[in-house]
């Protein structure tokens, strides 16, 4: 009656018509539609949504993780490799102070080698020196007794005396 009363009151005063009851029925019907779109639509769009949130936090957590494993990553290559630059040099500085120390040794052993060498020679030079002495003596020696011998043989004159030594001395010259 309430409805019936409105309906007429509102035709009375301006023709306009409005009828509660499909409001009252188009309310119901935006309720349920509602209701079926949060229970049908709503609902899983929501989980969805909740979805990509917790993949998308995770994706962040991951990149964030893999940022400081590289950074540690990083930290520790720069280390090796910073060690890797002592070491090398370590190993060039020991290097050059083996060669250093091999140079030392090798020539220590030249001079040793070298004085040896020359002890060597000077002894090999004293040696023919002392032979070369004694063939000297033995050629004047036997020259000594040659003319000995030849002045005995006969009496001489200072000019046959020179020109018996001149031959002498050519003997000796030829016999070498």
């Amino acid at each position: 009656m309430l409805t019936s009363n409105f309906v007429l009151a509102t035709a009375a005063e301006g023709g306009s018509h409005i009828n509660l009851g499909d409001i009252f029925f188009q309310l119901l019907m935006f309720i349920i539609l509602l209701a079926l779109l949060k229970k049908f639509a709503w609902g899983p769009l929501m989980g969805i949504m909740k979805e990509r949130e917790a993949h998308i936090v995770n994706e962040i957590n991951a990149a964030e993780n893999s940022r400081l494993e590289a950074k540690k990553l990083l930290e520790e290559q720069r280390s090796l490799l910073k060690e890797a630059r002592t070491e090398a040099q370590n190993l060039m500085e020991n290097a050059r102070k083996q060669g250093d120390i091999q140079r030392e040794e090798i020539v220590v052993a030249a001079r040793t080698e070298a004085e040896r060498i020359k002890e060597a020679a000077k002894l090999e030079i004293e040696q023919q020196k002392e032979k070369a002495v004694a063939a000297i003596r033995e050629q004047v020696a036997s020259l000594s007794v040659l003319i000995a011998s030849k002045v005995i043989e006969k009496e001489l004159t200072a000019a046959d005396q020179e020109q018996l030594i001149s031959e002498y001395i050519k003997e000796a010259g030829e016999e070498r």
